[in-house]
């Protein structure tokens, strides 16, 4: 195993939770989202308004294609990273995919604040939060491991994810932590 890659919906704590891995592990930490405004120099909502989605979901491929180059990196997927299959393929055969996930109630108390900023969150919010849950449950699915990170906070969901990790021996032997 060469990376652990974090899925789920957006809310879920993967980018402050994947920090927190990242330091568990010695690793580098990338968030796709922050990682595709830094290379095309905007914003995902901007991107979105003014390319549309079908770039974004371009600059997400061409990222996963990079990413699976690269070794000993925690990778936190913009929410619908997992929807393209052949980003799939390529993050599974490279790494372990952990989905994190919460119930629709924590995700829509931890996204309200920043809506604007969901290109996808248009409108109703508390419905398009579970529109978009029942849409992607099933690409969420083909994680290894899954953590409700409603339950705990992130430190805690990161050092389940460690245990995870190192009991089913997928860490190598130098690993920080």
């Amino acid at each position: 195993m060469k990376n652990v890659v974090l899925i789920g919906f957006m809310g879920t704590g993967k980018t402050a939770i994947g920090k927190r891995l990242a330091r568990l592990l010695g690793w580098e930490f990338i968030d796709t989202d922050a990682e595709i405004e830094r290379l095309t120099g905007k914003s995902v909502a901007r991107i979105f308004a003014e390319d549309g989605e079908v770039r974004f979901r371009s600059e997400e491929n061409l990222l996963c294609r990079k990413l699976t180059q690269r070794e000993r990196l925690v990778i936190a997927t913009g929410g619908g990273m997992v929807l393209n299959p052949e980003n799939v393929a390529l993050l599974k055969q490279n790494g372990v995919l952990i989905k994190l996930y919460a119930d629709p109630e924590v995700i829509i108390g931890r996204v309200k604040a920043k809506k604007e900023r969901r290109p996808l969150l248009k409108g109703n919010l508390e419905e398009r939060v579970r529109e978009l849950l029942a849409a992607r449950e099933e690409a969420y699915s083909i994680a290894d491991f899954a953590v409700d990170t409603g339950k705990q906070d992130p430190d805690s969901s990161a050092a389940l994810i460690y245990d995870y990790l190192k009991e089913r021996n997928l860490l190598d032997g130098d690993v920080s932590g």
